[in-house]
């Protein structure tokens, strides 16, 4: 036997929009573009920041090559910083000598323990050596870490021209032998 199941199938019509349903989506249409005006500026400027080109960094004149021996001396010199849409120029410090080759290097004064300032001969127990007073740390005249900091202190590029020592970024140290 054979079952009709056509007993309650309907004509199909066409099914049209109401205008309360028209008005809905216009209105829902146009409230959504009106918003993207003002929306858009603001995700811009979220996201500016990380649109602009990484710049290598820039390196900067602290002092005459003549000056630098091979006893550790620190010198102050200004970087500017761009931090987002912050600019500002922040003081740095850096300790400049010479190696045993002669060669012109220079350290950060930042312990890699706990971020202290460390100074060059600042305690007798420690002659010739960088020396931390925040937990003891110490280091070599090459900034490799003799004890308690993790590692040793960090190296900035280092550029002479025309008789001046310009800085670079930071690095890690490439004058402590592993």
């Amino acid at each position: 036997m054979h079952e009709d199941n056509n007993h309650s199938e309907k004509p199909r019509t066409r099914r049209e929009m109401s205008r309360r349903q028209f008005l809905s989506y216009t209105l829902g249409g146009t409230g959504a573009f009106l918003m993207a005006g003002p929306v858009i500026p603001m995700v811009r400027f979220a996201v500016d920041p990380l649109l602009k080109p990484k710049s290598e960094g820039a390196f900067v004149k602290v002092v005459e090559e003549s000056k630098i021996t091979s006893e550790p001396k620190s010198y102050k010199f200004t970087v500017h910083q761009v931090d987002g849409w912050y600019e500002s120029d922040a003081e740095v410090e850096a300790w400049i000598m010479k190696d045993d080759k002669g060669s012109i290097y220079a350290l950060s004064p930042t312990c890699k323990h706990l971020g202290c300032t460390v100074n060059w001969n600042a305690d007798s127990r420690y002659p010739n050596q960088f020396f931390c007073p925040c937990h003891e740390a110490h280091y070599t005249k090459e900034g490799k870490n003799v004890a308690v900091a993790p590692a040793p202190l960090d190296e900035f590029l280092v550029k002479i021209e025309n008789g001046f020592v310009y800085l670079g970024k930071l690095q890690p140290n490439q004058h402590v032998v592993k």
